[in-house]
């Protein structure tokens, strides 16, 4: 065990503040309900907030004593932890409006969370007003992870703060910080954020929604969670306009949240393309949106071609970014560009972003590692080093680079077979736990409307995808080795 328990029982000292942020969230739903939407579901976010805080309050009496210490290895604990509890205390709400078994809400509150965006409910059109709000702010909560936002309003606590931000932040390169101390930087990565969705509720609201659809999609564009308040997403709206939103505030989205805050501060746009992996990723997505898009042209489906490029452009961007939002009838498309879009979601967003998926930054380190085999091939006695944005990469986070890509294969492998066991056919196997390991949310076969055919045991096995890919495969698999437990 932990030596002592010391750092055992700091994790659940700290498991106070992810209970106690359900509670307070809850409580503005309540006030949200009552006051502005009216729907009379105050009470049971009422009741179970203070349900919450209650269970903090006393967990905070029994543990008011203890001393706060964590090592880095205990951070990944803490990490999967914080994920436990703000999914299963936020599907309570799901099970009682919707009336689902927990499974089915432990699901869904997941997909929030994880902003994966698969989906179980049908009828979203009916649904409360503030439960749809309360489900669109849970993928907004969960862009930049749960673990940065508790570490961000605990300001008197003494954590070494990159230790769970290496946890949680996407991609390999993690020492690359915003500031000297984590509650700077989460400071800086939560004010970027909400002024990105306020102009992205703007956007969407200028391109024809109203005011409550425009915030509702705001959040969850940003956010690249992908869920809406219509069971047939964007494509409700049939405006190529709002299309044309969602693309460009969903490339913010899977952009690193640092450049971000650099070119706010510097107003200076080259730093974008001066970046290697924002570089490839915009390149990548323009590539696979012509190719999508000439294929999609080769059926005669009375479509202008200008129609179909937004299409072809508006999904693509959808699945790199593992957003996940739909348009019209995209899931009857060629097979061809299914499983285009299937490999766009392996590729994902950028590292440092809200994105899922391999991030880009891994693909490029793979390539750039496969051309070096290569050259090594022909110039047996040549060096060659490899490089991003002109620097030598460290063998250390090559070699974290390929376990990664090593377990996604693996990971995608055995869920699909797993899942095939409930009784799912193959593509729609693959499909599901693509989706639910890049974060992505669509699927195709029989799951291309919702997950509703998928069983309680399936839906075990992808919520276990999801959290796996959700924090990055190693960060969930160490805690699986006997020697992460021993002193």
């Amino acid at each position: 065990m932990i030596k002592n328990g010391i750092h055992l029982t700091s994790v659940i000292k700290l498991a106070i503040y992810p209970i106690l942020t359900v509670g307070c969230l809850f409580t503005l739903f309540g006030f949200a309900s009552l006051t502005v939407f009216r729907d009379n579901l105050h009470s049971i976010f009422f009741e179970l907030g203070a349900l919450y805080m209650g269970c903090a309050l006393i967990l905070w009496s029994a543990t008011r004593r203890v001393i706060v210490s964590i090592r880095i290895k205990v951070a990944p604990l803490f990490a999967v932890l914080s994920w436990l509890i703000v999914g299963l205390l936020s599907a309570v709400p799901i099970s009682i409006v919707t009336h689902v078994d927990f499974m089915h809400a432990a699901f869904e509150s997941f997909s929030a969370l994880t902003t994966t965006g698969a989906t179980i409910l049908s009828g979203l059109d009916s649904l409360p007003p503030s439960f749809l709000i309360y489900r669109q702010f849970l993928q907004w909560l969960g862009g930049l992870g749960i673990v940065i936002f508790v570490v961000a309003i605990l300001p008197n606590l003494n954590v070494g703060g990159m230790k769970l931000l290496k946890s949680e932040v996407p991609g390999p390169i993690k020492d690359d910080k915003l500031a000297a101390r984590t509650m700077k930087t989460t400071h800086y990565l939560w004010s970027v954020y909400v002024f990105i969705t306020a102009l992205c509720a703007i956007a969407y609201y200028a391109a024809g929604m109203d005011i409550y659809d425009a915030f509702a999609h705001s959040l969850t564009t940003v956010s690249t969670g992908g869920f809406s308040i219509h069971d047939a997403s964007l494509g409700w709206y049939h405006s190529e306009a709002i299309y044309l939103v969602s693309d460009i505030f969903m490339i913010i989205g899977a952009l690193n949240f640092g450049i971000h805050f650099k070119l706010l501060k510097t107003k200076d746009v080259r730093l974008l393309f001066q970046n290697e992996e924002s570089r490839v990723f915009l390149l990548l997505c323009l590539t696979i949106s012509i190719i999508s898009f000439l294929l999609l042209i080769q059926n005669d489906d009375g479509i202008s071609k200008l129609k179909s490029l937004n299409h072809a452009t508006f999904i693509v961007i959808s699945f790199i970014t593992s957003t996940g939002f739909g348009a019209e009838n995209f899931a009857t498309w060629p097979i061809a560009i299914l499983f285009l879009l299937i490999i766009s979601s392996y590729l994902g967003g950028c590292s440092g972003s809200t994105a899922g998926g391999s991030k880009i930054i891994r693909t490029i380190i793979i390539f750039k590692l496969v051309r070096r085999e290569i050259k090594r091939l022909i110039h047996p006695k040549g060096v060659f080093a490899i490089k991003y944005q002109g620097k030598s990469i460290s063998s250390d986070i090559v070699r974290n680079t390929t376990a990664f890509i090593f377990f996604v294969i693996l990971s995608s492998l055995a869920l699909t077979l797993l899942l095939m066991t409930t009784g799912l056919d193959l593509w729609s196997s693959l499909s599901a736990v693509s989706s639910c390991l890049n974060v992505l949310g669509p699927a195709f076969g029989v799951l291309s409307d919702n997950f509703q055919p998928v069983s309680n045991t399936g839906l075990a096995i992808l919520t276990f995808a999801m959290i796996l890919g959700r924090l990055e495969f190693l960060t969930v698999v160490v805690l699986f080795a006997p020697k992460f437990w021993r002193s």
